[in-house]
């Protein structure tokens, strides 16, 4: 029986800003996706011929397979594209007219008329013509940033950006560091590792600890989750290969998530976000009891006498950072401190991450980002068997230096042909964390693009919103990425900025009506990764190095077409109005079609290794390139630092660990949450999110928000292969299916709560609601609830309630410290009680009766008219 009828590849990694990861083989028959499987690759390959490596230890051996290692997200995707949440057509809101009222306080709420493609059209060259004429064309911001569908010719999120940046120009949306904000704003410096942070060299780090580790010390990771967005499931076999080689795995996190409930050999329950006093423990009691490596810190670091005199509490705050001052901190024992402080000084520890969990994401991140460098420092950090292990998105930037395991003689390079967002920022932008004042309270002013690539020296850079010139700030919106309101912080507040008077249109193109897709005037159908051809490549999973042919697998559902096609539609649609936007088309598409721009990319790559012409590859839909021969025999990681600081110099000024930033201490002198040394940071005029602070008294808990185990951050929520695992949604007494949040039972006891019971988290910024699971996995005094949930809007704004459970509507809108623009989406104070959601649904009927998909959750039927 013949049970497909063709097979295409589409890469189902959600890297996007011109990459791509995760390749999968896309059946179909009856011209509908039936499965997504792994690609192997077999097809056209055998071992020897991609020079594949193992990892040996003893009789042990670690093998990565010879096939995709998918994630269920990439498997379960096909689901996304059926999803009954699809944008069917274009549409308008009702009580907007671009010739009379615009109603700006009724969008969230308001419904949407169906209008053909020529009608929206025409209404965004209108609005864009205008807002340039009237306002200047930096009143526009474009939104084009952030995580999505893998592709490149066809545009991931950008097209909007590249488009009017070829006419007058617009405001670009920065794309901040949020997986590496405190090791951006802050172990860049102490230890450079540009460029995102991290320590970078990674290379044969894997190899290393297998070799010569005694323990992975996993802090705030969760190698079981994060990673399986972006390139599949390798991290996890790592995890397993760790325990089955006999190598510690040592969990400093809240909560047992995934990875520490499966590999955890000790688990250090740490309140959210006050990690950095367990830090400063340990390293107290490596300096008192001379457990440190003080021949290695005098050849390779500079200023530890000004740490070590912080410490011990000889300046600044004149405490002691003994185990017992920690303990009132951070919730862990002084006992258990000074366990784990004695055992890494005995041992060879290398610290692992994903990108950097709760604590590069909370208040004053930049701290214990800068405690990590400076703790393995004291251990001699670059030695056999000590290194920082990044267990995802390897490859990054295109750097082989980012991948801990063996790397293909190719890595390619897609950029020439990519339509998306670029790592660059054009001269007017704002950082995502400064949207809501840019568009309420301009002028705005900061510190540095915020941007991951940038350097370390680019953060004392001054800038400032609207440039010089012009009067107004943004008062419009084109978004490809309309999930700012559940991904980033302050939600409730950007609700409330695109509600504001001085937001005259906004304009969202999305597959799927979702989050801040509510809150536009026009909504553009957009096609996902099925619908169309495009290429893609494989360079951040840790396999083979590959490029890929993404044939269109299906026709085109609802009225939807590609970010690229919407771009070259408004730009058909601005030449009339001449000027600036003269032959815009042409300069657009640079005069080639899709199918050229791919061939294009497929000679552009940098895939130098074969000489295949382009209708080959296309046939063959996919080439590998072997592992580079000989690659086993660089030395690992940061091992030449260790040897030979002086000729292998760090990426800071001194080219040495700076436990004293000399650059801070010149350019911020009155930082206090920022200074030149590492520190505990008890609160400052802009935070006030510790247990300590008299806001506690109301807000006793500290929440964990971690990336997503059933989503990848706001990406696939309406799953229903993912919405029925038990522990993703608990469903009400109302049938609706919310999202989770983890409480101890001791706190539930206290509070009445038990299993399956409807919560309220909430503070002073408004409420969400969730469903309770009572457990052991979180410690007391905190909760946990994932980030990414949809927004179901029930009180729009600042003080509002929202259904669907989006907890970043509720963080702080403060950036991470006062010179440094970072988000805060963790470790922040809520309360939390039972609520009815019977009664609420007598006080809000129509927002509570909306139609709701028991598989799909919310469809969009009651948004239109």
């Amino acid at each position: 029986m013949k049970t497909v009828d063709a097979s295409t590849i589409s890469t189902l990694g959600f890297c996007s800003c011109g990459c791509s990861s995760s390749p999968n083989r896309v059946d179909v028959k009856d011209g509908r996706i039936v499965r997504v499987r792994p690609l192997h690759y077999d097809e056209q390959y055998t071992r020897e011929s991609l020079n594949y490596y193992k990892v040996t230890k003893g009789e042990h051996v670690f093998d990565q397979g010879f096939k995709t290692m998918s994630s269920p997200h990439a498997l379960s995707y096909k689901m996304r594209a059926y999803s009954k949440n699809r944008v069917p057509y274009p549409l308008k809101r009702i009580d907007w007219d671009p010739n009379g009222d615009r109603h700006p306080e009724t969008r969230g709420t308001s419904k949407f008329e169906r209008i053909s493609w020529d009608e929206a059209l025409d209404i965004i060259a209108s609005e864009i013509s205008r807002v340039h004429d009237t306002y200047g064309p930096f009143s526009i911001l474009c939104q084009g940033d952030g995580h999505g569908e893998g592709k490149i010719v066809q545009g991931g999120h950008g097209c909007n950006m590249m488009l009017l940046g070829m006419a007058d120009g617009c405001c670009q949306q920065a794309r901040q560091p949020d997986s590496w904000e405190g090791w951006y704003w802050g172990a860049k410096h102490m230890w450079g590792g540009e460029p995102l942070g991290q320590q970078n060299n990674q290379i044969n780090v894997f190899r290393d600890i297998t070799q010569n580790g005694d323990a992975m010390l996993f802090w705030g990771a969760d190698p079981e989750t994060t990673p399986l967005g972006w390139g599949g499931q390798i991290a996890s076999k790592m995890c397993y290969w760790f325990n089955e080689i006999g190598i510690k795995s040592i969990f400093v996190c809240p909560d047992v998530n995934y990875a520490c409930g499966i590999h955890a050999d000790k688990w250090i329950p740490v309140l959210p976000g006050t990690d950095a006093a367990l830090q400063l423990a340990i390293a107290y009691v490596w300096i008192t009891e001379g457990t440190y490596d003080q021949d290695y810190l005098e050849t390779h670091a500079v200023g530890f006498d000004s740490f070590k005199s912080y410490v011990l509490g000889e300046i600044d705050d004149c405490a002691p950072k003994t185990p017992e001052w920690a303990s009132e901190k951070c919730g862990v024992s002084a006992h258990t401190i000074k366990a784990l402080a004695r055992y890494w000084a005995k041992h060879r520890v290398s610290t692992g991450h994903g990108n950097g969990g709760g604590f590069v994401r909370s208040v004053f991140s930049h701290e214990p980002a800068r405690l990590e460098a400076a703790l393995l420092g004291m251990q001699g950090w670059g030695k056999p068997g000590a290194h920082q292990m990044k267990f995802i998105e390897w490859g990054m930037a295109g750097m082989a230096s980012m991948n801990p395991v063996p790397w293909s003689e190719s890595m390619t390079c897609l950029m020439p042909c990519y339509h998306g967002w670029m790592m660059e920022v054009d001269p007017v932008f704002v950082p995502k964390t400064l949207i809501p004042d840019a568009i309420m309270n301009p002028p705005v002013s900061w510190y540095g693009h915020s941007v991951c690539m940038y350097p370390s020296f680019d953060q004392f850079t001054p800038y400032s919103f609207p440039p010089e010139g012009q009067e107004y700030g943004i008062r419009m919106i084109w978004s490809d990425s309309p999930c700012w309101s559940t991904c980033w912080n302050g939600g409730n507040r950007f609700q409330d900025a695109l509600r504001h008077p001085n937001m005259e249109f906004i304009v969202v193109e999305h597959p799927w009506m979702e989050n801040d897709t509510l809150f536009a005037d026009v909504i553009l159908p957009v096609s996902t990764i099925f619908e169309c051809h495009d290429i893609g490549a494989d360079d951040m999973s840790g396999q083979v190095s590959m490029l890929c042919y993404q044939g269109q697998a299906i026709e085109r559902l609802c009225e939807s077409k590609t970010d690229y096609e919407i771009a070259c539609l408004v730009a058909e649609r601005l030449q009339a109005y001449g000027g600036p936007y003269e032959g815009l088309l042409e300069k657009y598409t640079g005069g080639k079609t899709v199918d050229e721009w791919i061939e294009f990319g497929f000679k552009e790559s940098n895939f130098d290794c074969y000489t295949d012409c382009f209708e080959s590859f296309k046939e063959k839909g996919f080439l590998a390139s072997p592992i580079m021969d000989g690659i086993d025999t660089i030395p690992a990681g940061m091992y030449e630092f260790y040897r030979n600081p002086e000729r292998n110099r760090l990426q800071t000024p001194t080219g040495k660990l700076q436990y004293y930033a000399t650059e801070l201490a010149q350019n911020f002198a009155d930082d206090n949450a920022r200074g030149p040394y590492p520190k505990w940071i008890e609160e400052s005029e802009e935070h006030r999110e510790r247990i300590s602070s008299d806001r506690a008294k109301e807000y006793p808990f500290l929440l964990v928000s971690n990336h997503p185990r059933w989503r990848i951050h706001a990406q696939l929520d309406d799953v229903p292969w993912l919405r029925e695992i038990e522990n993703a949604k608990v469903v009400g007494p109302d049938g609706y299916a919310y999202e989770p949040v983890w409480i101890n039972p001791a706190d539930a006891e206290k509070l009445g709560i038990e299993s399956g019971d409807i919560v309220a988290l909430f503070n002073e910024r408004g409420r969400v609601l969730g469903g309770a699971l009572v457990t052991e996995r979180i410690r007391p005094g905190a909760l946990s609830q994932d980030h990414g949930a949809r927004v179901d809007p029930i009180v729009t704004g600042f003080g509002g309630l929202d259904r669907g459970g989006a907890n970043n509507l509720i963080a702080p809108s403060a950036t991470s410290s006062k010179n440094a623009a970072g988000e805060v989406t963790n470790s922040f104070l809520v309360g939390i009680e039972k609520v009815d959601v019977l009664a609420l649904a007598q006080q809000y009927p129509e927002q509570f009766n909306r139609t709701y998909d028991a598989e799909f959750g919310l469809v969009p039927d009651d948004y239109l008219a």
